[in-house]
């Protein structure tokens, strides 16, 4: 088999919104830019309403291209319950298939496996590892560390067989590629760095910036949030502990398990504005008529860095980061914005305030534009993920 043949396997992947499935098909873009084969493995599209997406409904595999990328999707009995258990039978419904696929299909030398989900990560290493293939091992999340800080997980029996998982997908792992230094360290502390290589993998974007169009109001001041809508976000709380002043509106886009929670919420709030999903182009001619974003991470998870601060800088959106951690160093070492650091409603409220009234002045969109180009360049990361990835 060809050596610039790979396999990719994730749980998330265009047709699907978010960041992992936006991050995985830039990897797949990429390789297949830089005249590698990338063929992508992945569920049914449901994420992340938790149904499967009406054309590929009564199917159970689909062999097919999405814009360039060869795509295998399997089948998943899809669930966005927030009940751990339903969740936990929706993804070994996907890991069982994935992993007779593997082991019955034949596959290239290289095989990149993006983890979480953890259960997904342990079926796939288990089954490359029996195929004595090479695994790039894409770590996004530490699980279940980060199911521990959001309040899903109790330590316990569950929680050491998940930690075990954990090793064994670090230990067969050849080369190990981190969203963030946490992530790396976090890796490098569970298993021997010993013949392994780590790789600072950053989610940059890479798409054709719409053309910048002014605000139309001059009295009011509109920022906006868009993305996952999720225990982690908290964005529902956020709106019932802040009353926006007259002279400013919050703008919402994005799905997630908390959606209807968040409905319910703003029923009284004529500030706020909630208009659901949006396909990626679309919202990024819409975006960019904001006057800043929120990213926030009300339940601050170790290892996590936001894709929002790469992709929402190089659209020139300066941002208002309300969490602590590798994304406000992010966030405040290369001037894109400002830092809420504690998870005080409070103190938000008062950043928010002092934004529109123009106490607080943030970096104008030109200026956050540049430094993402700058900075955030997928292509020179690219170029040292090859070298220290791929070529052997």
């Amino acid at each position: 088999m060809s050596s610039n043949k790979l396999l990719i396997i994730t749980s998330y992947f265009p047709p699907e919104s978010g960041a992992a499935s936006n991050r995985i098909f830039s990897l797949a873009e990429k390789l297949s830019e830089k005249n590698y084969d990338p063929h992508v493995v992945t569920p049914l599209p449901n994420y992340p309403v938790g149904k499967i997406f009406n054309e590929y409904k009564n199917r159970f595999i689909v062999n097919e291209f999405y814009k360039t990328i060869k795509t295998t999707r399997l089948f998943i009995l899809a669930s966005n319950s927030t009940n751990k258990y339903i969740r936990l039978f929706s993804i070994l419904s996907y890991s069982f298939i994935l992993f007779f696929y593997v082991i019955f299909k034949p596959l290239p030398k290289k095989v990149i496996i993006q983890c979480s989900p953890l259960i997904v990560g342990f079926f796939a290493s288990f089954a490359c590892r029996l195929k004595q293939k090479e695994i790039i091992l894409n770590v996004s999340d530490i699980w279940p560390l980060a199911g521990l800080e959001m309040g899903i997980l109790n330590k316990g029996t569950y929680y050491n067989l998940l930690e075990k998982l954990e090793h064994f997908i670090y230990k067969s792992a050849n080369k190990i590629i981190g969203q963030s230094n946490e992530i790396l360290m976090h890796v490098s502390s569970k298993t021997s760095s010993k013949n392994k290589t780590f790789f600072l993998y950053r989610n940059f974007p890479k798409f054709e910036i719409p053309k910048h169009k002014e605000s139309k109001s001059i009295h009011k001041k509109k920022f906006v949030y868009a993305g996952l809508i999720g225990i982690a976000q908290g964005i529902e709380q956020i709106c019932s502990h802040i009353e926006f002043p007259e002279n400013i509106e919050f703008h919402i886009y994005g799905d997630g398990p908390n959606a209807n929670e968040l409905k319910e919420v703003i029923k009284n709030k004529k500030q706020v504005y909630y208009h659901g999903n949006l396909n990626r182009d679309l919202l990024h001619q819409t975006l960019i008529e904001y006057d800043f974003t929120l990213i926030p991470l009300k339940n601050r998870i170790y290892g996590s860095v936001p894709s929002k601060i790469f992709e929402f800088s190089k659209l020139g959106l300066p941002i208002l980061f309300f969490s602590s951690g590798e994304g406000a160093d992010i966030v405040e070492s290369h001037k894109l914005g400002i830092a809420q650091r504690e998870i005080n409603f409070e103190e938000l409220q008062q950043k928010i305030i002092a934004i529109s009234e123009g106490d607080i002045i943030l970096p104008n969109k030109i200026k956050v534009r540049d430094i993402a180009n700058k900075d955030f360049d997928l292509d020179q990361q690219f170029k040292a993920f090859e070298e220290f990835c791929l070529i052997d």
